[in-house]
């Protein structure tokens, strides 16, 4: 008697079979299409340029200054608190650096050259 119910389970395993196999070709045609999204998008992150006008200076601070200043707080173990310290050996005020932090800030996050270009000059300096 259990080989007519394994018999009937491999019969009712090969009529699933096909709603199955179409599970797992669309499974693997959405996971093409994300593979392909994020490949897209790495590229953009790699090439894209900044908008006009956002490697405009901020609070007189350039995006080079900025990325040398922050780099700079490797002396102090990555003290963000230390990055006043810092920016004043660089000539930046207190009050100009809390502007330009903010917004230099914004501009990486907000827009991919920008935020390429930083990387680039961090980790040339």
């Amino acid at each position: 008697m259990n080989m007519f119910k394994q018999f009937g389970d491999m019969a009712k395993m090969v009529q699933a079979a096909p709603g199955l196999i179409d599970q797992a070709n669309t499974l693997a045609a959405q996971s093409e299409a994300y593979r392909a999204q994020m490949d897209a998008q790495a590229v953009h992150a790699m090439t894209a340029q900044p908008a006009p006008g956002n490697l405009e200076p901020i609070a007189g601070v350039d995006l080079d200054r900025y990325a040398r200043i922050v780099k700079g707080i490797a002396a102090y173990g990555y003290d963000e608190t230390k990055l006043p310290t810092v920016a004043g050996t660089f000539g930046v005020e207190p009050a100009a650096w809390a502007e330009a932090q903010a917004g230099w800030g914004a501009r990486i996050q907000a827009d991919r050259g920008v935020g390429r270009r930083f990387n680039e000059l961090y980790a040339a300096v």
